[in-house]
Order: C-alpha cells, then structure tokens, then sequence
C-alpha cells in the first residue's frame, strides 16, 4: 500500500509544511519533516505525538546539496524509498526589482528552487528503482501571476513549475506524478505581519472573499499523493479562492 512508503516533507516544522506533515501522518502515512530549525523541529514532534502520531525529523540546511543529498539518500536506504516527496520550504526576500542585489535574488532561489531540484533528483531516482512516485512542490500565485515586489519569489516559483511539467514527462511511464500547487493568500505568520491595507486589499481580489488556511493546502496535498490521483500528472492546482483565474 502506497500508505506505507516515506513522504519527505520540506519546510515541515511550522505553517504550511506542518499541516501537510499533520495531514499526511493522518492518512497512515510514515513522514519525515526537514527543517533548519531545530527548536521548531522538536515544538513538531511534540504537536505529533500529542495527537499520536510519531514522525521522523531531520534538521538540515537543504541549500547544501552535499549534506541534502545524504539526508535523503540515508532515509531512502533506512526506510525502503521515497515514495512521496513534498517541495514546500521557501523563503521571501522582498524588494523592488531595482533595488534587489545579487544575493536576494541568489538566495531566494536556492532554497526554493536549487533545493527542489537536488531533492526531486535524489526521490526520482528512488521512485524509479520502486516504479512509484508522488513529487508536489508548492509553487504559489506569484509564480503563475507575478508579483510586484517579489521578482525572486516568482521567479523561483515560477521555476518550479517549468520542473515540475518537464520531471512529469520524464519519469510518467514509471508511474511516477509530479504536480505543483500553486497556493494564494494563506493565514500563517508570514502573512500575519502585513498591514491591515494590505491584507484588505488582497481579500478585495480573492473572490470567495477569504483567506486561505493551511489545511486547505494540505489536504489538497493529500490528494494529489494518493491513489486517487494516479492519473493527475504535470498540473497546477491553484488553491486560492479564485485569485488566479
């Protein structure tokens, strides 16, 4: 059962990546959560076995793709492969395009793009061997919209889902997927800290007029890593209320 294979989430220790890692271990997944953060780490250890469930967690900085690539390769050799693979860390820089230096730009898109990568390559070849595989990466509006202010972001984004469509054709036959969700405004702390205009502003340009939560991306994860969705392969799934229609 496709239950019982590793699901690797990135950015698993809060926000979005926690409520995926929640949702997953829901539906009797084994998942391991990869965070720089190892406080937040052992705060989602907790959050887990409070609600009885036991999760694997791995502190690493995934922007080094030596220490990544061991990560991953150990807990494929430990645990019998990858078998789903959830690309969600990500970090903003935001700027104004003209006043963006090198490494804004630079490190925006190591961990949100570079780091996909080097981590699709490691599960797609653990997927192959075991002629099954489920790649997500969460992408976001910005990268199917734009968004003013956040070149790098979109860009990176927007990178994801060149890969995500190119991996899909790549690997298909092996019944392997690989789809993005693009999610739009979701409450998090991220999002917690914008002034009340802004947060106005985008709730006028979403038409089911709400914000998103993270369990309407998580379960939207969940979809897309299950059976149910084996014919479902190089999409993005906008989970925005509308916003990017």
């Amino acid at each position: 059962m496709s239950e019982k294979r590793l699901a690797v989430v990135t950015g698993g220790a809060r926000g979005i990546g926690r409520a995926i890692v929640l949702e997953l271990l829901k539906q009797g997944r084994i998942v391991a959560g990869v965070d720089i953060n190892a406080e937040q780490l052992n705060d989602l250890e907790a959050v887990c076995k409070q609600q009885g469930f036991d999760v694997i967690t791995k502190c690493v900085d995934i922007t080094n793709s030596e220490k990544w690539t061991e990560c991953l390769e150990e807990l494929a050799n430990q645990l019998g492969g990858i078998g789903i693979l959830v690309n969600n860390a990500g970090i903003t820089r935001d700027k104004l395009m003209i006043q963006m230096d090198d490494d804004d730009f630079d490190r925006v898109i190591s961990v949100n793009l570079r780091a996909a990568f080097v981590a699709t390559r490691v599960a797609a070849r653990s997927m192959v061997r075991n002629k099954f595989g489920r790649i997500i990466s969460i992408s976001s509006v910005a990268g199917v919209m734009g968004q003013a202010g956040s070149t790098n972001y979109a860009a990176s984004k927007a990178g994801l889902i060149g890969m995500t469509k190119s991996i899909a054709r790549e690997v298909g036959k092996k019944n392997i997927t690989a789809n993005c969700i693009a999610p739009g405004f979701i409450q998090t702390d991220m999002t917690a800290v914008l002034p009340d205009a802004v947060k106005q502003a985008a709730l006028d340009f979403i038409p089911v007029k709400r914000f998103g939560t993270v369990d309407d991306v998580a379960r939207a994860v969940a979809f897309l890593a299950s059976d149910e969705a084996g014919y479902i392969s190089g999409q993005v799934l906008c989970v925005d209320g509308g916003m990017a229609m």
